[in-house]
């Protein structure tokens, strides 16, 4: 097929209509397969409107947040549901108007909560965070990149004296699914971050976990990784595909484009397309978060800190302190609620010696994909020609290199590899079952 033009081609050179793999979605995840799936020997193309990490990528916490092994809900939010539909600033948010269309996801989110299903989520969080470090070490050193990810740990601060009981009994839960977790007195706490105020008390000192040093840049240095790779990147927005025995159609509004398989990776917006693809409709919602990004304050910090009452996460970046982690469920049409992420300042009032500085801060707001039961899809289907690996809520950051692993395993297995869940070449992967597109039905 002759290659064909678009009008909102990026930089790179035009490419063939036809792919090995076309990867739909240029966020943490799209890139992180592309990369890996193109020194794989495949021609891959990355579909995405907006340049590579300019979604919910470029504006996450940075945090590696391989610590957080439990659902983004547990049975108390029964009781939080009029505060969050109440209160328009709170750390969980439910916009009233989005009410109706995500009444089932929320029934299936406190379905998920009973005992059994609660632990599988446990369960398959902690498998995919326990091996992010690892994959995340190995994929920047192999772009010699590793600079990028501090790994000085992580604090989750308090300041009540109640507060200490349940974080003792968080690292204990914690310590169980086999995450390092030190509690750490207000003298340690103090000594190693010393602008902080004398009010916080102490907390959980997380060694295992890190920060990046720019999330968009991390993104950014793995696509130039891909390119060189041969991955070519368009920015179209793929509106429908189809499957057929030889392989997939996308259509864009600038094109048909021909491939042998693809992979959707396009976070918050990727279950249209994969009902289109496979028939099975996800229970996808997205988790509007926010940040408050402040210049002045680089140095404040010397690693990610959680307040835990007051339910944010500060991270020292190069080029200034990011305050983030409010969660709001209002769907991916309604404008961003700037107000929430000026709250995040607010919260931070008393956290320090000395006020932060917001001369000259920034606000964003970006749409995390989440599924009921906390989990990803990181599947295949359709015979091979169709991979999946989305719906990483606010993980995806942390869990993109280890998926970006499984999916090329996905790519290059054999159909008896999957029916028993033992990838060939990577049977160090955790394991496939829990990440199924098939426990939200079946293909038609």
């Amino acid at each position: 097929m002759p290659t064909l033009p678009s009008a909102t081609a990026s930089l790179d050179a035009p490419v063939s209509a036809d792919a090995d793999i076309a990867v739909i979605g240029a966020g943490i995840v799209g890139v992180c397969c592309a990369l890996a799936l193109a020194r794989q020997g495949q021609r891959v193309l990355v579909l995405d409107p907006q340049p590579p990490g300019m979604g919910a990528s470029f504006g996450n916490a940075s945090h590696l947040a391989t610590e957080q092994v439990f659902p983004i809900a547990d049975a108390g939010i029964l009781k939080r549901l009029p505060c969050m539909l109440l209160d328009p600033l709170g750390p969980l948010r439910l916009d009233w108007r989005h009410l109706p269309r995500g009444l089932p996801w929320f029934a299936r989110l406190l379905w998920n909560l009973r005992p059994a299903p609660y632990r599988a989520s446990v369960a398959g969080l902690g498998a995919l965070n326990g091996a992010s470090l690892g994959a995340w070490q190995r994929l920047l050193a192999s772009v010699d990149a590793a600079t990028l990810l501090h790994q000085q740990g992580s604090v989750l601060a308090y300041e009540k004296p109640d507060s200490l009981a349940l974080l003792t009994a968080l690292a204990e839960r914690t310590r169980a699914q086999g995450v390092p977790v030190e509690p750490w007195d207000a003298t340690k706490l103090h000594a190693a971050a010393p602008t902080l105020s004398p009010r916080l008390r102490g907390g959980l000192f997380f060694p295992a976990t890190g920060h990046f040093l720019n999330p968009l840049r991390v993104v950014e240095t793995l696509a130039e990784a891909a390119r060189r790779e041969g991955v070519n990147f368009v920015r179209e927005r793929v509106q429908d595909g189809r499957t057929s025995a030889d392989g997939v159609t996308l259509t864009t509004a600038q094109r048909t484009l021909r491939a042998a398989r693809v992979l959707i990776a396009c976070g918050a917006h990727s279950a249209t397309l994969t009902e289109a693809l496979t028939g099975v409709r996800v229970p996808l919602d997205t988790e509007r978060g926010y940040h408050l990004m402040l210049p002045r304050e680089s140095a404040r910090l010397p690693f990610a800190v959680t307040a835990f009452e007051r339910r944010f996460i500060m991270t020292p970046l190069p080029d200034g302190l990011r305050l983030a982690g409010t969660v709001e469920f209002a769907g991916l049409e309604r404008p961003p609620n700037l107000e929430r992420a000026w709250q995040l300042h607010r919260l931070s009032k008393g956290l320090f010696k000395q006020e932060l500085d917001i001369t000259d801060a920034s606000t964003w707001m970006g749409f995390r994909p989440s599924l009921p039961d906390s989990l990803p899809i990181i599947d295949r289907a359709r015979g091979g020609r169709v991979l999946l690996a989305f719906g990483h809520q606010h993980l995806g950051l942390t869990q993109a290199a280890i998926s970006a692993e499984m999916i090329a395993a996905l790519a290059r297995s054999g159909e008896n590899d999957i029916a028993t869940d033992n990838p060939s070449a990577a049977h160090d992967l955790p394991a496939f079952a829990p990440y199924r597109l098939t426990r939200f039905g079946r293909e038609r």
